[in-house]
């Protein structure tokens, strides 16, 4: 193949120079651009040498090359290059006459949109792709992907068990697994618990890291929620260098990861893909991108470039045939086949949901078998074992094997020693849509209101001076104002009714994300401040098939212990949605160990008399509280003041917080906050 490519790059070469780029010139090239990339491919996967594939690699490298700089100087050849540019019929009759020349068999033809006889297509072709602006732009500015020269040891051919049909063994390895069997592969102790970041790792996670600097690179962590998924996955990237590096996420958590990037791998840019990605950054390290827009993008991610991919919450990918598992899976494979060892990492607190098969989609994502077989790997470590199906001793040590290929399991009551008793984390969640465009402009238009007010303030006080500075007594004085304002008329857009409309629109959301914790770790409490709010996620809860009790402000004592009584003793009960002023107090609720906070409380009392209901006597895990923020609006300010009152707080002898600080305070402190940033933006 490689003499009939270089023929064909200098014929572009000719005709670029003497300034005669006609449409076959462009077929050629397209031609040309693709063999190079099936060749590496091929390369790659053939039984070679370690010298004669870099060989062979470095002069087909030097024909890619070679193209690049005759692209450079006609503009229109890039375009060829990018994922949305047709293959006309004229590079496909190309294709097949440059196979022939090289004597090798004619490729089948790629498979046309079906079409229906109305003419429409049929998915998944109908798909509507996209590709962000920036993205086009990095693949111009680097139209060949870098090549990866690295090779794989030679896999040795199966004899023992070249005839056996094994994923079904496989499967079965686990299912009849004895309760005391460990899930967890032996991983090495870490030289240290500080990330790059500065920040430290709890020993659990350090180890995780520690097998990626090793050369470790399939990870399916199964780590329970609440024991930092997300930093292990992270950090185990920067070990590994698996840059770029792409994240697939429910939509309740992409913004998280974001903000865990910069926690955690503060030296790495990320992008959050939205909708159709038109704020995508695509000379970003990180790109994080939700399943729910997976479709659209899955063109331009295939040929991205991807040196590792992180799949959060993967037991979404269990189902095989849906869009969602047949798009992760190819990117998967796109990524493999270009790059010899990449990251792939797993993330999922349940692997299993329904059935023994929901594994299947997990190890096909990393690489550890395909549609039908193990893989090479995988085969390799059972030949080892000497052992058939037909033996009883093959299932625990195939078992043993799958889980050295990079099962991680580790439990809360595990590594009890690790983590703090309580710890409240922070989960921001992006308010997409109309309703989070209202929110942001409300709160808009209170922060010219009060701006408005501020300036009048001025002019009447100190009548025809100009101020340069912010006066920051005035601004107290406003905001007490506007908040005693509040109080008497209680009408037009204010902090109470604004935080009502993000708690309605992070209802759904946050229900979302209790319904993956129950699936995930078992029961699980969930508080709202409103009822409306509790409504959404009941509602939410039965759509996704979650058993749930409800703890109201307006229910008899009967019926309110009857609800308690369903949570504690019900193992289908696994939510029981709460009322903070009527749930907050006076209830043993530790038969859960994780608690959803949908709505923030005015005093930071409030909020750990909710979390006390889990965090008390008889609780034997640690607990962790999610509270849901709603990420760029007024919902983070009061979420910082809340935690800043926290200090101010004292424990008394019966167990309620005494604050020195009330709920006006914190609604103050959101007012001179929203005015001050108003004021130093103009």
């Amino acid at each position: 193949m490689l003499p009939v490519l270089s023929k064909a790059v200098r014929d572009v070469e000719q005709a670029v120079q003497r300034s005669r780029v006609r449409p076959s010139t462009r077929s050629t090239f397209q031609a040309a651009a693709l063999l190079v990339r099936e060749e590496r491919a091929r390369i790659q996967k053939d039984d070679l040498s370690d010298g004669r594939r870099n060989e062979q690699l470095k002069r087909l490298d030097g024909v890619a090359t070679a193209l690049a700089r005759t692209a450079a100087r006609d503009g229109s050849l890039l375009a060829l290059l990018t994922d949305e540019a047709e293959v006309t019929h004229e590079t496909r009759a190309l294709l097949r006459e440059m196979r022939e020349a090289a004597g090798m068999e004619a490729a089948p033809e790629p498979v046309e949109a079906a079409k229906s006889k109305s003419g429409t297509t049929s998915a998944p072709a109908a798909e509507r792709r996209v590709v962000p602006q920036s993205v086009i732009s990095r693949q111009l500015a680097n139209p060949f992907l870098e090549p990866d020269f690295s090779a794989p040891p030679p896999a040795p051919k199966p004899r023992l068990l070249a005839t056996w049909e094994l994923l079904g063994p496989l499967l079965r390895a686990f299912e009849q697994a004895s309760g005391g069997a460990s899930s967890c592969m032996r991983l090495p102790e870490p030289t240290s618990l500080k990330a790059a970041a500065g920040r430290e790792l709890m020993p659990h996670q350090a180890e995780v890291v520690a097998a990626a600097a090793a050369g470790h690179r399939t990870f399916l962590l199964a780590d329970e929620p609440g024991l930092g998924k997300t930093a292990q996955a992270l950090l185990a990237a920067e070990a590994a260098n698996a840059y770029p590096l792409l994240v697939v996420v429910p939509n309740v958590v992409k913004t998280n990861w974001a903000r865990e990037v910069g926690l955690w791998t503060p030296n790495r840019t990320a992008t959050v893909v939205h909708g159709d990605g038109h704020g995508v950054d695509g000379f970003s390290d990180i790109v994080v991108v939700n399943y729910d827009v997976l479709d659209r993008h899955a063109g331009w991610l295939a040929t991205f470039g991807f040196r590792g991919m992180v799949v959060d919450e993967a037991h979404f990918i269990k189902n095989k045939s849906s869009q969602r598992s047949r798009h992760v899976l190819e990117l998967s494979e796109r990524i493999r086949s270009r790059t010899v060892r990449p990251l792939l990492m797993a993330l999922t607190g349940t692997p299993l949901i329904n059935d023994i098969e929901d594994f299947l989609a997990i190890w096909e994502f990393l690489g550890w078998i395909d549609e039908d077989d193990p893989s090479p790997e995988l085969m390799a470590a059972l030949e080892r074992n000497g052992l058939t199906p037909s033996e009883f001793d093959f299932y625990p040590a195939a078992r043993q094997a799958v889980i050295d290929l990079g099962i991680v399991r580790r439990r809360k009551v595990d590594v009890a020693a690790d983590i703090p008793a309580r710890r409240i984390a922070d989960l921001p969640v992006e308010l997409d849509g109309a309703l989070g465009r209202s929110i942001r402009d409300a709160e808009r238009v209170l922060a010219r209101r009060l701006v408005k007010r501020y300036e009048s303030a001025l002019e009447a006080r100190d009548p025809g001076v100009v101020h340069t500075g912010i006066d920051r007594e005035l601004v107290r004085k406003v905001a007490a104002w506007e908040r005693q304002d509040t109080d008497e008329k209680n009408d037009g857009e204010n902090v109470f009714s604004m935080m009502r409309r993000i708690g309605q629109a992070k209802a759904v959301l946050a229900a979302d994300y209790a319904a993956q914790l129950a699936r995930n770790v078992g029961k699980v409490v969930f508080f709202a401040k409103h009822v409306d709010v509790m409504d959404a996620a009941e509602q939410t809860f039965a759509q996704r098939g979650i058993g749930y009790a409800s703890i109201r402000g307006d229910q008899t004592p009967r019926v309110r212990q009857q609800s308690i009584d369903a949570f504690v003793k019900d193992p289908d009960v696994a939510v029981v949605v709460c009322s903070l002023t009527a749930a907050g107090v006076g209830l043993n609720l530790q038969v859960a160990s994780n608690v959803v906070l949908a709505e923030l409380s005015w005093t930071y009392a409030e909020q750990t008399q909710a979390i006390d209901r889990v965090h008390r006597i008889g609780q034997d895990q640690p607990v962790t509280a999610w509270r849901i923020i709603a990420a760029q609006t007024i919902d983070a300010r009061i979420a910082e003041l809340i935690d800043d009152k926290a200090g101010l707080a004292a424990r008394a002898l019966d167990g309620s917080d005494e604050e020195i600080s009330s709920s006006v305070d914190v609604q103050l402190e959101a007012l001179v906050s929203l005015l001050t940033d108003a004021l130093e933006a103009r």
